[in-house]
């Protein structure tokens, strides 16, 4: 008897000895990684590639002006980044959390190395960790190196010049710079929802394919989604509305409502999704060496519990938020067209060198319809159509001054200036850079999907 007892304390302690704690764990995963010649690619190519777009089109004549900031690359550095955000939310980020997160658990099963790590690790629970640790770190770097270098590039290539904002707004170098780094720290929490799916996919479908396409099928389902003219409820709901939130930093004032909702949803999208794996990981058989994922596991422990979520996020939503239908309501457009056009015909007057006026002064508003007034004045579409009324100090005449608008689902719009040609049509003006075009020519705008009451005054 005591001779068992002390042989039990001795293999105890051999097997505690032969453990392999969590850190050694993460860098011997972090090292695997790292290891691979596409993780190393793809951590050159973000780290060097976005500098050198940046800068190449800001060199160009034409612009990118269909996406969110491009018009302005000419004008500041920090309208780069912005655009690289908008690519990388859109492609690279769901890509990236494919390729690191939708494998890391995979290649064990493509290579047959479970029994190995198994016996030299000897617990799963800390293998779990150590690979999902591992993956995260990775993905943080990608998104550093896309942040940093398109910023680096946007700034060397054109200037540390101020950023006209979603309102028309002028934005300080320094104010700028801060809301860029917090737009591309704010989609964090939507890249850390895909690639706890990607976790999901790699756990649950083994060395599948569709495991490793997991994380960007579903970016690609959620962003078709969310170009469809859908509640607000249901788009607040979905993680990839974070993707697109941090539009309201370059509004004043700031448009914090819909940002703080993604994020939420996108945490917790991810803590589910990362749970989901971790359960299905402790579950599997890992003496089976053609084990190819559990189809039906897959569907009741992952796909069920998320689908789930989005019925469980699109009520509390509903009830949190006083908006329904689209959330792009006349008022709302008319109040957002008024503003930008304030601002920027503070920009026109002082690039023509006329005599300063302010918004107040101004008193601009907007009458906006829809179809002609023969529809109703709600909802997207590229038939809206707006006339800005504003008045000049000492002037009785009121200036007016005509807008067609093409307002997307997720609430941004672009102006296109109808005339009068003296006001907002083409021509260019002088700015400290160089000639541009005619501020009130053209501009982006953002309507806030959740209700909001009118400003005071």
């Amino acid at each position: 008897m005591t001779a068992t007892v002390v042989n039990d304390r001795v293999n105890d302690r051999a097997a505690a000895a032969g453990r392999v704690s969590v850190p050694r764990g993460y860098r011997f995963e972090l090292v695997k990684l790292v290891s691979q010649w596409r993780i190393r690619l793809l951590l050159l190519a973000c780290w060097i590639a976005p500098a050198l777009f940046v800068a190449a089109v800001s060199r160009q004549s034409t612009l990118p002006t269909d996406t969110l900031f491009g018009r302005w690359m000419h004008a500041t550095g920090w309208a780069g980044p912005l655009v690289m955000l908008g690519f990388a939310g859109t492609w690279a980020l769901p890509l990236l959390t494919s390729v690191v997160a939708g494998d890391v658990f995979a290649s064990e099963d493509r290579l047959g190395t479970w029994r190995h790590l198994l016996v030299a690790v000897r617990s799963p629970r800390r293998i779990f960790v150590a690979k999902s640790l591992a993956s995260l770190t990775v993905i943080l770097l990608l998104v550093a190196g896309l942040a940093c270098s398109s910023t680096v590039g946007g700034v060397v290539a054109v200037g540390n010049q101020p950023l006209v904002g979603l309102d028309g707004h002028l934005l300080a170098p320094s104010d700028a710079a801060g809301k860029v780094l917090l737009a591309w720290v704010c989609v964090l929490a939507p890249t850390l929802a895909l690639a706890a799916i990607g976790l999901l996919g790699s756990v649950a479908l083994g060395r599948s394919p569709m495991g490793l396409l997991l994380p960007a099928l579903v970016a690609l389902a959620m962003q078709l989604a969310q170009m469809l003219p859908l509640p607000v409820a249901v788009r607040l709901a979905l993680p990839s509305y974070a993707f697109i939130a941090w539009n309201g930093l370059f509004t004043s004032p700031t448009q914090l409502g819909p940002l703080v909702i993604g994020i939420v949803v996108s945490l917790v999208w991810a803590v589910l999704a990362t749970a989901l794996a971790y359960l299905l990981f402790l579950r599997r058989d890992f003496t089976n060496l053609t084990y190819d994922g559990s189809g039906r596991r897959a569907i009741t422990t992952g796909l069920l519990p998320l689908a789930g979520l989005v019925a469980l996020t699109v009520a509390v939503v509903a009830v949190a938020t006083p908006s329904v239908g689209s959330g792009i309501q006349q008022n709302k457009v008319q109040r957002s067209v008024a503003t930008a056009f304030a601002h920027l015909y503070r920009t026109q007057t002082e690039q023509l060198n006329r005599p300063d006026v302010t918004e107040a002064q101004l008193r601009a508003t907007a009458a906006c319809n829809k179809g002609a007034g023969h529809l109703a004045a709600e909802g997207p579409g590229n038939d809206w159509r707006c006339v800005v009324s504003w008045h000049l100090p000492g002037v009785e005449a009121t200036g007016q001054a005509i807008y067609q608008l093409d307002v997307t689902a997720d609430g941004r719009f672009v102006a296109d200036g109808d005339g009068p040609k003296e006001v907002n049509g083409y021509f260019l003006v002088r700015t400290p850079i160089g000639d541009a075009p005619n501020p009130l020519w053209q501009f982006d705008g953002n309507v806030e999907l959740l209700s909001t009451p009118p400003p005071k005054g």
